[in-house]
């Protein structure tokens, strides 16, 4: 029988160092903490996406793992837990995105929260065409209205002329009524302390 020279433990060390290889984050996705149930114990120290990605579960114990905060766009992204498949998902997607910007992050939400697509089926084409229009405040009160009068205007130019245009002081447009309509699909975000951000997509 022809021998690789590899004993069984180092063959079984490189094919994992190959896995985790091609497993990669090409792209900051924070740290995160976890929770041992074979030991019962929290995980003593944050873990990177790279190491949750390869964690094995039999020699080291069925664990779980959810964002530790320093990328706060894994926070309104994960809610809870996360998996390595969905690591590795959320990867591939920023990778035929372009990149970890904000921006994706976000369109990638959009599409989880407000779709109810799986992550880890969640192709960068459905991503686009979803393609909700974006607007970051300080607060959501201002954000949804300067995004419902944008919208307004943007699909509905002929009305909004003709609001804009009226003398009459008691025309009111209703910002909460227009968002809150079946017309839109909205996912409002709490980005960090200081920041909001609402997504809006027609039905």
């Amino acid at each position: 029988m022809e021998s690789n020279g590899l004993k069984g433990n180092e063959q079984g060390n490189t094919e994992m160092d190959k896995t985790l290889e091609a497993a990669e984050p090409r792209f900051d996705l924070g740290t995160f903490e976890g929770f041992n149930f074979h030991t019962q114990r929290a995980i003593e120290r944050n873990v990177t996406a790279e190491e949750v990605i390869g964690w094995n579960h039999d020699s080291k114990g069925e664990a779980e793992f959810w964002p530790s905060g320093d990328r706060p766009e894994m926070r309104f992204l994960f809610s809870g837990n996360v998996t390595g498949a969905e690591l590795s998902a959320l990867t591939r997607l920023l990778g035929e995105l372009g990149g970890d910007t904000e921006e994706n992050f976000l369109r990638i939400r959009f599409a989880l929260n407000s779709c109810g697509d799986d992550l880890t089926k969640l192709t960068a084409s459905e991503v686009e065409d979803y393609s909700p229009q974006i607007f970051i405040g300080d607060c959501f009160t201002d954000t949804r209205r300067e995004a419902a009068y944008e919208l307004f205007e943007l699909y509905y130019p002929e009305l909004y002329r003709m609001y804009e245009a009226t003398p009459c002081d008691g025309l009111v447009f209703h910002v909460d009524r227009f968002l809150d309509s079946p017309s839109w699909r909205v996912d409002e975000v709490r980005m960090d302390a200081n920041r909001v951000a609402l997504l809006v997509a027609p039905e």
